[in-house]
């Protein structure tokens, strides 16, 4: 018998109590794939994984707490919608794999895959990237051309909401490719990409070692702007599939 990782199945369950709760129903645990028959939103807060912690204190927060904060004001958004949304993790904490994360969204059948973070270094503002070709890791190629296709165009729709709602307060730093990030360089694409099988970017919300960037999104209002965008964004790539 194929064996889940124990922090997928952690997850899984977590996610599942929160279905429950959209629908209002109650009953045991169901299948592996029992969520496969509606579409959903699968929200990757980043951090920690086996590459980093994220725990890195940066302007007074972390990546791992933001991403975690906004994930959740996220969630609330777009369950207010009345669209399904599923996590990758069930705590702030829970370390779970780059190649686990992509993998919980194909068995929950995830109709696309938004991964949070926070980029550091000398820039600012936010950034969208996507798979914009094929990687390796472990032995495995991909993601696939349709995904690759997709992701750009959801990429583009969440960009063009990033940046009609935060006009004025963020950099725009518009869409890009995964190979022009550092692992990405290497890889070819992120983990995270190479293993999906749905559409999938990452959202670089700020870059937390810039001073203003930092203060923005620690704040309520910030994380409640970030979040709505985000959500937009995520509505708009629905309503086009």
């Amino acid at each position: 018998m194929k064996r889940v990782p124990y922090c997928l199945a952690l997850a899984f369950t977590f996610n599942w109590l929160c279905l429950l709760q959209q629908s209002g129903q109650s009953g045991p645990a169901p299948s592996r794939n029992a969520l496969s028959h509606q579409p959903l939103v699968c929200i990757d807060p980043g951090h920690p994984s086996e590459i980093n912690s994220g725990k890195a204190v940066q302007n007074g927060t972390t990546e791992v707490h933001i991403a975690w904060l906004v994930a959740l004001k996220l969630r609330a958004f777009l369950m207010a919608r009345g669209l399904r949304v599923i996590m990758t993790k069930s705590q702030e904490n829970q370390l779970v794999k780059n190649k686990d994360r992509a993998l919980f969204a194909i068995e929950t059948k995830a109709t696309v895959m938004v991964r949070l973070h926070c980029d550091a270094s000398s820039d600012k503002g936010f950034a969208i990237y996507y798979p914009d070709r094929q990687g390796t890791k472990y032995g495995v190629t991909g993601p696939s051309a349709s995904i690759i296709r997709r992701s750009k165009d959801a990429a583009d729709l969440m960009h063009a909401e990033m940046a009609r709602s935060l006009k004025g307060w963020l950099k725009d730093g518009g869409v890009r490719g995964d190979s022009k990030t550092k692992i990405g360089a290497k890889q070819g694409a992120l983990t995270g990409s190479i293993f999906s099988k749905v559409p999938v970017m990452t959202i670089e919300m700020v870059v937390l070692s810039n001073k203003n960037d930092a203060a923005f999104i620690k704040s309520q209002a910030g994380q409640q702007m970030m979040a709505h965008a985000i959500a937009d964004g995520i509505e708009r790539f629905m309503v086009n599939q």
